[in-house]
């Protein structure tokens, strides 16, 4: 989860149901929105829940190919949500994790329990995700305990067998830092990755799998389109983060797995490859990434 920050209320008021971004052109070979938030409604607890039903987010993206999703959980209670959901529907997979934004604010040890025994309950858990650093949203004093939760998030996968999902967010090097004195697990995804070729790089000689959300899409990203050009097939991810990071041109507006054609189009022709070529080859990916098929 990649909270966008702070800006003029009128452009981060949630669009009311008829203000939804149409439906995009189907993609030619399915694909997996391979990190989704379908608990959470932008507008949060002060503006009108702009969620759609799960049943009807799962119809659409299915009507335009994006066949599963990864559903991430962030605290206890969207954890508890993610796995729920998995159990409930074929498509979707979960993710358990605590948010490093939402490590500072728990009793780590009660809280970090609870993950585990979550991540350990249902097959259908593959990831332990999303966990990292953020020094966005979180200050100095917070830092320790985003340090502390991303260890014990490490070596739950590792001893879990599960996918790392990795938030990073102006956290570059101190992320890497973590993962180097941890050791990394088999299988993780850089979620939302946010930095350039030099960090891609970086990532990659580690094993990474590095995720492309809808920024990818944006005006001002071209680091990250020069970093997607240099990342091997074999690497690439989609996601949607929904129900942020729209992509453009419905920037703004709220996000849903259905959307993922508009960020998959601009990715093949950044990378100048076949739509369908890139389609199958981000599907077979994500089945690798998270453990195989589900």
């Amino acid at each position: 989860m990649t909270e966008p920050p702070a800006s003029p209320a009128s452009a981060t008021r949630s669009p009311r149901p008829s203000e939804r971004p149409p439906v995009p052109e189907p993609l030619p070979h399915p694909v997996v929105d391979n990190h989704c938030h379908l608990d959470i409604a932008r507008g949060g607890s002060d503006g009108p829940d702009d969620r759609l039903d799960v049943d009807e987010a799962l119809r659409l993206a299915a009507g335009v190919n994006v066949t599963r999703i990864v559903q991430i959980g962030c605290d206890l209670p969207g954890a508890r949500w993610a796995v729920e959901a998995a159990a409930a529907h074929d498509s979707v997979v979960a993710g358990v994790a605590l948010h490093p934004n939402e490590a500072p604010r728990v009793d780590l040890d009660a809280a970090f329990a609870e993950i585990e025994r979550l991540a350990a309950a249902h097959d259908k858990v593959r990831a332990v995700g999303e966990t990292g650093l953020d020094f966005f949203r979180t200050g100095p004093e917070g830092v320790a305990a985003q340090v502390e939760s991303f260890r014990r998030h490490i070596d739950l996968a590792k001893r879990l067998d599960k996918t790392l999902v990795i938030h990073d967010r102006d956290a570059h090097d101190a992320v890497l830092e973590v993962l180097d004195s941890e050791g990394a697990p088999d299988r993780w995804v850089m979620h939302c990755f946010s930095g350039d070729a030099a960090f891609a790089r970086a990532c990659l000689d580690r094993g990474a799998f590095l995720s492309y959300a809808g920024t990818v899409t944006f005006k001002n990203a071209e680091p990250l389109r020069e970093a997607l050009r240099i990342t091997p097939r074999d690497r690439v991810l989609v996601e949607t983060d929904a129900p942020y990071l729209t992509p453009t041109p419905h920037r703004g507006r709220t996000n849903a797995s259905y959307l993922i054609p508009l960020t998959v189009r601009l990715m093949a022709q950044v990378r100048g490859e076949d739509l369908g070529d890139l389609c199958a080859a981000i599907d077979a990916t994500t089945e690798q990434a998270f453990g195989g098929a589900w």
